[in-house]
């Protein structure tokens, strides 16, 4: 407690606080340990993400065709604690990104800049279809980074910690070819 206090008291002279990714690991593992012993449930946020999708569908293809889509019938929009878990995930980065002074409105990553340029569309594009990329295996794997490496990781799931090796694996591969020096 007194780490967090100390990143607390710098950051009001600082106006910055570095989380600590010890802290920050510790707080995922007892929140996991949370989880799995007040709702029976663990870690995960594509099955809720999926969830909500049926909501936005709804205006755009109609409430028939979602009641009607087998994906949707098989994991109905329910407001439970994975889909509150998921609302929570970006509410709490950005409190936090507010609390350690680092928030800030940024399209263009200056890492992205200075290998692809200031395109904000080749930007939303490029971001747009990874994250489709992702969603997609994710829900092929039955579990995503949060899901797979968390949870699956607490509890020594074989599968899941194929995952994570394959997905570092992958990520340093794909890293290194996109962002490598001419």
């Amino acid at each position: 407690m007194s780490a967090i206090t100390e990143s607390l008291g710098a950051a009001r002279k600082t106006k910055r606080v570095d989380w600590s990714p010890y802290l920050v690991g510790a707080g995922i593992g007892i929140l996991s340990w949370i989880a799995f012993g007040v709702v029976k449930d663990p870690l995960g946020v594509t099955t809720a993400f999926s969830r909500l999708a049926s909501l936005f569908a709804e205006p755009l293809i109609g409430p028939e065709a979602v009641a009607k889509n087998s994906y949707w019938k098989s994991m109905p929009l329910t407001w439970d604690y994975g889909v509150w878990f998921l609302v929570g995930v970006p509410l709490g980065a950005f409190i936090a990104a507010v609390i350690s002074g680092t928030f800030r409105l940024e399209f263009v990553p200056e890492v992205w800049r200075q290998q692809f340029g200031g395109s904000v569309l080749k930007r939303f594009i490029a971001a747009f279809f990874g994250g489709a990329i992702i969603m997609f295996g994710a829900r092929m794997a039955g579990g995503c980074t949060s899901g797979h490496g968390i949870s699956g990781g607490l509890q020594l799931a074989l599968s899941s910690w194929e995952f994570l090796i394959v997905m570092f694996a992958t990520g340093l591969l794909v890293s290194s070819m996109m962002f490598r020096k001419a």
